[in-house]
């Protein structure tokens, strides 16, 4: 039985509802259509990156208790704290969208060395005269590992939606939590304590990375 509705099949149409750009809606389009392999696909697209996916605590519940501007201004504050970390340990990319932030790294130590300084630099600034009456803390997931450079955040993949789920869904305030494949690339790190996390429902693997005591500042 044949699908009795019109299907949005124009790549130009397609990109203008901002999910991917022209250029890779068409190449879907030709891939569905067997005039491109997955091979073609992946050589195109594919590329290594570290994931570091960052969550700010209590924003659902600060906008109901608080107040909704009183939340934003939660979610600024540690925007102001933690993107200049991306950018001092060289994030590539660099995306905020409510209260998560995104960024991408070339390699597992730069991701992880950022994420112990958010955490850091956020415990600063609440313990400062600058934080508001009720500051927001950071939880953070990262993956690591070979994704599609599409869309907004230029990864997606299984890397990428593993780190989402750390840093969103899992991972308590202060925490910052590793895929498998993110653990396996720093597994030299002799200053580094990583701890497998145990949960019923947990569908992957996955690893909570902290600071030996005698490498923590």
């Amino acid at each position: 039985m044949s699908f009795p509705y019109d299907l949005m099949d124009d790549a130009a149409r397609l990109a203008r509802y901002e999910g991917w750009s022209e250029d890779v809606y068409r190449d879907f389009l030709r891939l569905q259509r067997g005039e491109m392999s997955p091979a073609e696909f992946s050589d195109k697209y594919r590329w290594r990156r570290a994931i570091l996916t960052m969550d700010m605590t209590g924003f659902t519940a600060s906008a109901i208790h608080e107040g909704e501007l009183e939340s934003l201004l939660r979610v600024f504050d540690a925007q102001k704290a933690c993107l200049p970390v991306m950018d001092e340990y060289g994030a590539g990319l660099v995306r905020c969208f409510a209260d998560d932030i995104v960024a991408l790294f070339e390699s597992a130590d730069a991701a992880l060395d950022a994420a112990f300084e958010a955490h850091r630099r956020i415990k600063l600034f609440n313990a400062s005269p600058l934080a508001s009456r009720h500051p927001t803390r950071c939880c953070i997931g990262i993956g690591f590992g070979a994704v599609y450079a599409i869309g907004p955040n230029l990864a997606q993949g299984d890397e990428m939606n593993k780190s989402s789920k750390l840093g969103e869904d899992i991972a308590r305030a202060g925490e910052t939590l590793l895929t498998e494949r993110a653990r396996a690339a720093l597994i030299h790190r002799d200053d580094v304590e990583f701890e497998e996390q145990d949960e019923d429902d947990q569908l992957f693997s996955f690893y909570r990375a902290v600071r030996r005591m005698n490498s923590q500042e």
